[in-house]
């Protein structure tokens, strides 16, 4: 992406559904769901609020990654693309998995290991939260032939109707009917909410917002389609989540006699397709407008931000296996969590990794200008 091409709002869009994910992993231990680390007391309503955004956090951010995907693409040959993948997706997966996930590994199995070592001696690593970079490598690999379509010549008719379908006041959100129809389907034969590569319910929706933020980076007219129609958009995300919110929270045991439960669990990816994809056109749009402008501030946290994601899981879950059992309420311990993990986040980031080549390499990051 040279100076005149680079999206700004994008790169700002990028950093913010990064922290989202922090925050989200901040509300990890206390919403009841099955974490590396739980406290005893969980909060419905923390879980209510959580839900919602888990429908739009990281489609929004695999998204993006489809639009930089291309821009990256269009600066080399497919040889050249695949060596810069692995440099910059396998290798700090490779890193992670050996010397930043371990441990979560400890802390999530204190029970069964002793000493931090056994998780070496009994090879015993996960992907955990590196899962996104995994399905990113994969992604990026299996889709070049769908980005050498888009870089000649024959995509020219078929870009050509899809900025004619986008230019339609619902064009836009009329692709959520897609999105749902891969998640019904998907979900009958695989309805864990595995993010494994080998789960195609969740790979085959995430690869979905990859593929639409190619597409939106090689239409170009799309990007004033997503801004001219940002208000419409937000009215229908905004009706999108009204359904969500009321069918998420009444009784379900008033529509079982009429409805069987997998007709209940269709409904259910019917509502959060329309949120996720109404959220994500509406934020896209407005960002045009709050985000495109190029700042210092941002070239710094734009490259700080993909250390800033492998490290903050690990930094959570150590501190926050202390802090749960602190004897005070749910947003004390939350608290607790965010003043001492951004930090030492922070401070590893600016004195351990971003001055020295190696660290940087490890981490994924380009070399210093």
């Amino acid at each position: 992406m040279t100076p005149k091409t680079r999206r700004y709002d994008l790169d700002w869009l990028r950093v913010i559904a990064i922290l989202a994910v922090y925050f989200h992993h901040i509300g990890m231990p206390f919403n009841g769901d099955d974490f590396h680390i739980m406290n005893t007391e969980s909060s419905k309503l923390l879980d209510d609020i959580m839900v919602f955004f888990e429908q739009f956090r990281l489609p929004l951010l695999f998204l993006i990654s489809g639009t930089g995907t291309i821009f990256a693409f269009s600066k080399r040959t497919w040889i050249q693309f695949t060596r810069e993948r692995a440099i910059r997706l396998l290798i700090p997966l490779f890193f992670g998995v050996l010397f930043i996930v371990p441990p979560q590994t400890f802390f999530d199995r204190e029970t069964t290991y002793t000493s931090y070592w056994e998780i070496y001696t009994n090879a015993d690593f996960d992907v955990n939260h590196l899962w996104f970079i995994e399905n990113l490598f994969w992604m990026s690999l299996s889709l070049i032939p769908f980005i050498l379509f888009l870089r000649s010549s024959k995509s020219t008719r078929f870009l050509h109707y899809f900025e004619r379908l986008t230019a339609k006041k619902l064009g836009l959100f009329s692709l959520a009917i897609p999105l749902i129809v891969i998640l019904i389907i998907s979900k009958k034969y695989f309805p864990s909410d595995s993010k494994s590569l080998f789960n195609l319910s969740s790979t085959l929706y995430f690869n979905f917002f990859f593929m639409l933020g190619m597409l939106f980076a090689s239409a170009e007219t799309t990007w004033l389609h997503l801004k001219q129609y940002r208000k419409l958009n937000t009215i229908l995300c905004i009706l999108s989540s009204i359904i969500f919110y009321v069918y998420y929270l009444m009784p379900h045991s008033l529509l079982l006699p009429y409805f069987s439960t997998a007709f209940l669990w269709n409904l259910w990816y019917v509502v959060c397709g329309l949120v996720g994809w109404s959220f994500v056109i509406s934020l896209l749009g407005y960002a045009q407008i709050w985000f495109n402008r190029k700042s210092t501030l941002l070239k710094k946290l734009n490259e700080a931000i993909y250390p800033f994601y492998i490290l903050h899981q690990t930094v959570i879950i150590v501190f926050g296996y202390y802090i749960i059992q602190l004897d005070v309420n749910i947003p004390i311990k939350i608290i607790l969590l965010l003043i001492t993990s951004f930090p030492v986040i922070v401070l590893i980031y600016r004195f351990l990794i971003y001055p020295f080549k190696m660290t940087r390499v490890l981490f994924g990051m380009k070399s210093k200008n």
